[in-house]
This record gives structure tokens, sequence and C-alpha cells, in this order.
């Protein structure tokens, strides 16, 4: 579980750094990229990232999205799991035993449409156990790269071996599935229901509302004359934009305020083509601007059709079959596809001389998030898990969570807004953890078996030997499966010991964080949070984490069929995985989408390269003990790193690693480099011996200090080049960096006010020797600094080798 404070540890104690002697420069004159993978593989037989709580040890617990094992990652995949392990590593650094560990997604649609597509096959006629194993083999080829691309990035999971991630398709994670789902049976919350649900006519599956997106169609809006029963030829003009559904019409409305209609409530309508009768009902869900004012009411033309014939007790006709066609009730337009069956009608509308006019018109369409085909809304009977009695309870659910940023609370409550109607939870389809249910052939009572193993009722027989209600002995078995969301919602219990450490469990539950994208939040973030409070009453995890999306330069969202997608592994092959991840750090704040650019992370790049630099500059110098007394440039860039240290940690610690990533590299760059480096590095040298012994034993220990909390700052962002010039400079024994404890401040004030001063004087005494063609070591023969600088005025003689110094108005002679 979380803890707001940092957990006592005898690691994040402030150390004095220990006398050594210089170990010399670090011999490679550049940083090579190819060493990431060594280190990694040294991490990985060391074992460094393992999880093993201490009996004391707070445990920190990542509900890590498991990624869908359907193909390689994009670059938003790989920016997506960086920033996570970032949270995972800043953690460790805190004291923290975290439970960080890797999942694969393995249920559900999009492996078995991947299969149909790689082999060629249809799922319903191939055998199942047969159709079963081809998906198996094509997701261990994908899950292979998966794991491949976190161990280039350096995801520090707890292991990212074959055995060592979990798999939602594994008996083991299957049974946890079924356990909860025969947990909130026997809690009353799991219901049957023959229903009008959304589907998928590709698909072949009902979908949940939060798996429809919304696309605007280029749609017909054809205003058709309705027959008034009985008034002498009169006709009421209806508008549609569904004329195949014309015979599961069950009314029209109209406004009851709309003057037009007034004189016609609660008559009859003939439906043309099919000299269907049908009333005109007055309803306020009738909307006077649009279309003719008239709406035609149908099973089941879109959302509105259905709650209409749910409020208003209409009998519904079944207009569509699972397959999208036409059915027997459409008469001679039977069989057709629904399109097809649409064009046919209008055409025979229009020739019959029913059509008054058609609009061009763009319509929103409710499409299936996966083959993005139009949902219909098919008549059937489907398991259901309640959700919209426990709205309220969500949304206290919800306020108890801390949301990283803040804002992204939001997307939840408009989500929890919207719900209308309870999660269908059962699928027509083969690859998923399948429902623990059998049905007794007597009764037909279902029958549930005791909870901790793995069913397959379709092929396994029924535990129970006799039917609890009748006693009868034979039981035929449940064919559908879960919805995935039902599996991928209990990854923070499985990952936290549910049902296979009840010792962790209770440490661990509810998970400490959350971390996910903002386009799954009304899916796995919501049906994580409803499971955990019908199953628990508690909420699933403490802190949520919410990423953008890695969109292009232009802004637009990567596609393969615009063209537009990045691929990481040659990026990790250009850059390394350090610079990819101190891009993804630093480019945008949390929340908001990161726009993907070579260039950025090339420069990225050149920041690492110029860590290592400063790196290799200051391991030529011997490393010495805190001194009695710090020379004022050292106790000003040290005052400095202290608020760096501030700011870092509070930003590590709101999971926004925007502000550590600039800081850092802000720092290190603008500053250190730029000016303290120069600044100190002639008392460093000390070749001329104008400083004491003592002054320049402070230059010594302020370099190695900045570069030692430096090192222990960026860690969690770029663990790869940190870890090589710890290991060469300030591991005792090979101790790993990222075992060490996050810095603490040295208690040292910070003084902008030299800081801006210096780089004004510095700038002058650059530019005048530029201005002059004079080399940067040539003399100046008077240097003039403002008072803030009148304490480093030794070690400004040295740098710009000042014949003489004062203090004014800042000026620079040559």
């Amino acid at each position: 579980m979380a803890d707001s404070a940092s957990p006592a540890s005898p690691q994040q104690q402030p150390q004095q750094p220990p006398q050594q002697a210089p170990s010399g420069p670090l011999p490679d004159n550049r940083w090579v990229i190819t060493k990431e993978a060594e280190i990694f593989s040294n991490w990985e037989k060391a074992g460094i990232y393992a999880f093993d709580p201490g009996k004391r040890q707070r445990v920190w617990t990542i509900d890590t999205p498991p990624p869908y094992a359907s193909g390689t990652w994009h670059m938003g995949g790989a920016v997506h799991y960086a920033s996570i392990d970032i949270i995972a590593r800043y953690r460790r650094m805190k004291g923290y035993a975290v439970n960080y560990m890797m999942g694969i997604d393995r249920n559900g649609l999009p492996i078995e449409v991947q299969t149909e597509k790689e082999y060629k096959i249809r799922m319903y006629d191939t055998d199942r156990k047969h159709f079963l194993k081809l998906c198996r083999e094509l997701l261990d080829k994908y899950e292979s790269e998966i794991l491949r691309v976190c161990k280039r990035l350096g995801c520090s999971n707890n292991s990212l071996s074959a055995e060592g991630v979990y798999r939602t398709d594994s008996p083991e994670y299957r049974a946890a599935t079924q356990a909860t789902f025969i947990d909130m049976w026997n809690k009353g919350y799991v219901f049957e229901d023959e229903r009008p649900n959304n589907w998928c006519t590709d698909c072949g599956t009902t979908i949940a509302d939060a798996e429809i997106d919304y696309k605007d169609v280029p749609s017909k809006l054809l205003h058709l004359k309705f027959a008034i029963k009985g008034a002498g030829g009169e006709h009421l003009v209806v508008a549609t934009t569904r004329p195949e559904m014309l015979f599961a019409c069950a009314c029209v409305l109209v406004n009851p305020e709309d003057a037009r209609y007034r004189k016609y409530h609660n008559k009859k309508l003939i439906v043309p083509i099919f000299d269907k009768e049908v009333p005109i009902i007055a309803h306020p869900e009738a909307a006077m601007n649009f279309g003719s004012g008239a709406v035609m009411i149908c099973s089941y033309g879109d959302y509105t059709d259905v709650r209409l014939f749910r409020d208003l007790k209409l009998a519904p006709t079944k207009a569509i079959t699972p397959d999208g066609k036409m059915t027997a009730a459409a008469g001679a337009y039977q069989g057709l596809r629904v399109n097809k069956a649409r064009l046919q009608i209008a055409e025979d509308l229009e020739k019959a001389g029913h059509v008054v006019k058609i609009e061009q018109i763009s319509h929103r369409t409710p499409v299936c998030w996966r083959s993005k085909t139009p949902i219909e809304f098919v008549t059937m009977p489907e398991y259901y898990l309640t959700q919209k009695d426990v709205v309220p309870q969500l949304r206290e659910v919800a306020d108890k969570l801390r949301f990283h940023p803040a804002q992204a609370k939001q997307i939840l409550l408009d989500w929890l807004t919207s719900v209308s109607i309870d999660w269908p939870i059962s699928r027509r389809r083969y690859y998923g953890t399948e429902l623990p249910i059998w049905y007794c052939d007597k009764c037909k009572q279902v029958a549930l078996p005791e909870p901790g193993k793995y069913y397959q009722p379709w092929v396994d027989d029924c535990p129970l030997k006799d039917c609890p209600k009748c006693g009868g002995k034979t039981f035929t078995g449940e064919k559908r499966t879960f919805d995935t969301w039902f599996d991928s919602s209990i990854s923070e219990l499985v990952v936290s010991g549910y049902l296979h450490n009840s010792g962790l469990f209770e440490r661990s539950f509810p998970a400490s964080v959350r971390p996910q994208g903002k386009d799954i939040v009304r899916t796995w973030l919501h049906y994580t949070l409803l499971r955990a409070y019908l199953l628990f009453k508690r909420p699933a995890f403490e802190h949520v984490w919410i990423s953008g999306h890695v969109v292009d330069e232009k802004g637009e969202k990567m596609s393969k069929s615009v063209g537009n997608v990045v691929k990481p592994e040659p990026m990790l092959d250009r850059y390394g995985a350090d610079a990819l991840r101190l891009f993804a750090s630093s480019e945008a704040l949390l929340g908001s989408d990161l726009r993907f650019s070579e260039e950025r992370l090339a420069g990225a790049a050149k920041f690492v390269q110029k860590l290592y630099n400063v790196s290799r500059f200051i391991s030529t110098f011997p490393q010495a003990g805190k001194p009695k007394k710090l020379s004022p440039a050292d106790a000003w860039i040290l005052g400095l790193l202290d608020k760096v240290v501030e700011d870092a940690d509070a930003g590590y610690a709101e999971m926004d690693f925007f502000v550590p990533g600039n800081r850092i590299k802000n720092f290190t760059w603008d500053v250190f480099a730029s000016h303290y480096l120069e600044l100190v590095k002639g008392r460093a040298y000390n070749r001329d011996g104008r400083f004491s012994a003592e002054e320049q034993e402070s230059a010594h220990y302020a370099l190695h200090q900045c570069l030692r909390t430096i090192l222990k700052l960026l860690a969690p962002i770029s663990p790869f080049v940190t870890e090589h010039v710890w290991l060469a400079l300030y591991s005792e024994g090979g101790r790993s960096l990222h075992l060490e404890a996050f810095p603490e401040k040295l208690g040292l004030k910070a003084d902008d006010a030299i800081t801006a001063k210096l780089a004004e004087v510095n700038s002058l005494a650059w530019k005048a020797k530029k201005d002059a063609a004079k080399s940067m070591k040539d003399p100046l023969s008077e240097l003039v600094i403002p008072q803030e600088l009148e304490l480093l005025s030794a070690d400004l003689a040295a740098m710009h080798n000042a014949l003489k110094v004062r203090t004014g108005a800042p000026a620079a002679s040559i």
C-alpha cells in the first residue's frame, strides 16, 4: 500500500562520501549505448529488482497495465511503459519494497481476429481446441517481442523472464477471474437477462458501452410519407436514416408542443411498403427542429429506440440476425445485409412514391472499438454484472482516490454520469476465460462450482454430482467466455496476492498505484473500481496515474493506416534507452499528449553524452571528504543542487516526471556544466598554486558531491549511463546505484542572484575575447564584477585569466 511518508530505512540516512583514491578517468571517450544491453543483463543475473519485502518494509504495489500481445509496440507503448518504470525506480530509492510485476493480456477478440487473418480461417468454422492452440502460438510470438522491448527500455519489473510474468490466459489467472465471478454471483450482483445488446456483426459478439467509439458517417435522411389511417389520403412525413428498419417500427413520436401534429395524437399510421399499422404517440423525445419533427421508433435503430421501447413498453420485432442480415420479419428483404437492405428499401420507397425528399447529413454513428463496424442492437440472453445501481457509490470511491494529474478524475466522473445499463459480461467467443457455469439437464438450474481452480465447462464434467434443486445427475456446460475486460479488471488483485498469497494481499491491497492511459478510463479503470467495490467495498488502489497519448509531430494520433507510426526499436538503436526515457519525461506535463520528434530525441541523447563527458572530467580529480569550510563557489552550487533535490523529489512523488526531468537536465547543462565547472576548474587543478590545499579539496568535494547527487537524481529516468558511471566511481563492492537511497538535501541555501550575475559576467568576458579574436585562454586586463560575486573573485580571475578583478558595473577589458 502507498504511504504519504517515506518509510524509514538505514540506507536513507545521509552518508558522508568515503575518502577514496582517484580511480582515474572513465576509460571510454564517449558513452556507448550498446553498453545498455550489457548492464541490463547484469541486473538480471544479480536479480536486483526481485520483490522480497522485509517484515518491516512498506510495500508499494504497481498495478502495471498488462499490454495486449497482438503485435509490436509503436512509440506510444514504449513511452508509456518507460514512464511507469520511473515510478518503480523512484519508490525503490525511497526505501519501499516495490511489487512491480509485468503481465501480458492474452484474452479476447484481438488475438482471435489476428489468428483468423494469419491462418486464413474463420473461428466458428474451426475446431475450438485447434483454434485455441493457434491463438496461443501467435500470442507466444507477440509476447516475446513485447518483453524484448521492455528489456531494451530498461524496465525494472520484478522479473521479465518468461517464467516471471503473469498472463491473463494462465490457469491461475483464469481461476482468479472465475473465483471473483462466483463470489459476485453469490452476492447477487450477476444475473441473466434477454435484452437488446450492442452487437458487432463482424466480431460476432456482444460489446459493452465502454467498447464503443463514435464516428461521423455521411448518411441520407429520407423524408417518407406515412399514410394516416382513415384520414382520406392525408399523410404524415417521417424522417429516418434507417429505412431498412421500417418493418420493425412500433410507433411514431411527435412532440406534445408541436402544433403541426396535435390533431394526429393517438391516430394510426400505415408504414410504407410494409402496410403495418403503428400509433402516433405524443412524447417530448421528438425534436421539433430535426427532420420533419415526427420520429420513427423501431427495434432497434439506436440507443434512443432501446430506451423508449423499455419506457413505453412496446413490443419489439427482431430485425437483424447476429451475422448482420435481415430476419424473416423483413419479408422480401430477408437475408440481405443491413447496408444492402437499406439501399434496396430506399430505392423501392422512391419507386413507390413514398419519398418526399432526401437530405445529405453527417450522422454520429456508434461503432465497434475494434472493427470500426457500425453496431446493431440485437436481443439475446446474456449475463450481466450490476453497475448502474452502484454509480453513486463509485463516485464516493473516486473521491477517495488521488488522481495524477488531478483533472483526470473528471474523465471518470463523466463516464459514470453516462452509465445507464448494467455491464454485459458474457461473450460468444472462444479465446477467453469461460463462465464457470453448468446447467442441470433436467430442470435447467444453474450449477456453480467451488472457487479456486480453473474450469472449462465446454469440455469439463460438472464438479457437482447432483443438482442442488432437483437432484439431476447430468449437466451441460456453458460455452460462452467473459468479456476480456472482466479478466483484466482484476489485475490489481492478482498482483497483490489474491487467492495465492494472503500475507502479501493484506500488505499490498489496495494497490498503491494504477498507471494507465486516458483512453481506457471508461473500461479498465471503471471496471476495476466496480469489481473491487462489489467484492470488498474498497477502492482498488490509492493513486491513479493517467498519461496522455504519444502523437506525431503534427499532433495526429499514430496509426498504421495513416502511416505515421514510429517503431521504438530503431530509435533505441540510434539514440539509446536513456535518451528515449529522458525525452519521454521532459517533453510534456503528465496527462498531456506528447508529440514525438526525432530531433528532440536526438537532443536528449546529446544530454546523455554531455553527462558522460562531465562525469569523465570529474573522474580525473580525487574524491575528498567534506571540508570544514566550503569555498563560496562550492557552497553556492551545492545550495542550488539542494533546491534541485527538493523539486525533483516533489515531482517524482507526484509522478509528474516533467518536473525532475527538466530540473535535472537544466541544472546539469545550463548551470553546473556551463558555469560551475568552468569557474572551479582552475582551483580544482591549482596548477599555479594560487589556491590553498583546503580550497582545492573543497572543489574536489563539491565536484564529486554534485555528480554523485546528479547520478542519483537522474537514475529513475536514465538508469543505464548513471549506473555505468556510479559503478566506475562511487560503488562500494559493486553495489548498484539502483539500490541506493534517493539523495537528501545538505541544508545549504540556494542563491539565485549569484546564478544570474555569474551568467552575465561570464557572457561579457567570453564576448570580449571573441570580439577581439582572442582565445578563451588569453588574459583579460580587467574584469569588473557586481558586489554579489565578490566572494567568487579568485575563482573568476582564474577562470577568465583576469589580471585584475574589482567590483562595480559588470564589464570585461582585453
